[in-house]
């Protein structure tokens, strides 16, 4: 399952990478990135990151 990340509002608080450091992380730009897939393990910190992000920046990709 993808995740993505809008570099345009991303404001590289950080908060998902806390959440869920399996699959987010800080770029070189300080902005989160996605560098995993999610899966079944960790899908529900995924979401969990989503609803947290205070700028709405990420979302499942299709």
């Amino acid at each position: 399952m993808k995740i993505k990340v809008d570099q345009n509002l991303c404001i590289g608080c950080g908060l998902c990478c806390g959440i869920c450091d399996e699959v987010f992380r800080m770029n070189e730009y300080e902005k989160a990135e996605t560098y995993q897939p999610a899966n079944d393990d960790n899908q529900s910190a995924v979401q969990d990151a989503i609803d947290s992000c205070p700028v709405s920046a990420i979302a499942w990709e299709d």
